[in-house]
């Protein structure tokens, strides 16, 4: 029961659906981009969702098509391509974003993403680094920035990503798919770098 539990969770907050629901809570959150129309908002998420987690999904399902690939994670090696694809993926939202002169800040988020992302794919090339923690912990970190160089202080989001976060890291020790300090070492790469990148550029 309690695996499946974790299945769950691990399914429903992986990597690729994380920033769609982020852009969600930054929406929601009385940051001074959530008064935009709803159209507007529609349009943003649309956008994120396609860059961040359609294509990636859509261009690794194409690659499995192929019997020579091997559609697996557990190695360094393996995980670099899916992170090549979700990197290049990235940048494309960002692109689109910048076609249509969207918020600064929704840009800078995706570069800062790509940023992890690669960060991710030179660090598991030796280390099992937890791409669900990293994740997570750029939303967090992310999060925080804003409320910090905005001045509005959004407690019911920070709970939430906090709350999400410590669930997330249980499924994944309940999985066995990762150790504690791969977790810990992914929460603080994606806290970190989302966190500097949005407080300061």
């Amino acid at each position: 029961m309690a695996k499946k539990i974790a299945q769950i969770i691990s399914v429903i907050f992986h990597p690729v659906f994380i920033p769609t629901l982020g852009f969600l809570l930054f929406f929601n959150s009385n940051f001074y981009f959530s008064f935009i129309t709803w159209e507007a908002k529609r349009f943003v998420l649309l956008v994120v969702l396609f860059s961040t987690g359609i294509l990636p999904l859509l261009m690794m399902a194409l690659l499995a098509l192929n019997p020579k690939f091997k559609l697996s994670f557990e190695t360094g090696s393996q995980r670099a391509l899916p992170l090549i694809i979700s990197s290049v993926s990235y940048y494309a939202g960002y692109f689109l974003l910048n076609r249509i002169n969207a918020y600064p800040v929704f840009k800078l988020l995706l570069v800062a993403s790509v940023l992890i992302i690669v960060l991710l794919l030179i660090l598991s090339l030796k280390w099992k680094i937890s791409g669900h923690m990293a994740a997570i912990g750029g939303l967090t970190g992310a999060l925080l920035a804003l409320s910090f160089r905005t001045g509005i202080n959004p407690v019911w989001a920070i709970v939430t990503v906090i709350v999400v976060s410590g669930l997330v890291a249980t499924s994944r020790l309940i999985l066995e798919k990762n150790r504690l300090w791969h977790l810990e070492a992914g929460y603080a790469l994606g806290f970190v770098t989302l966190y500097l990148v949005v407080y300061f550029v």
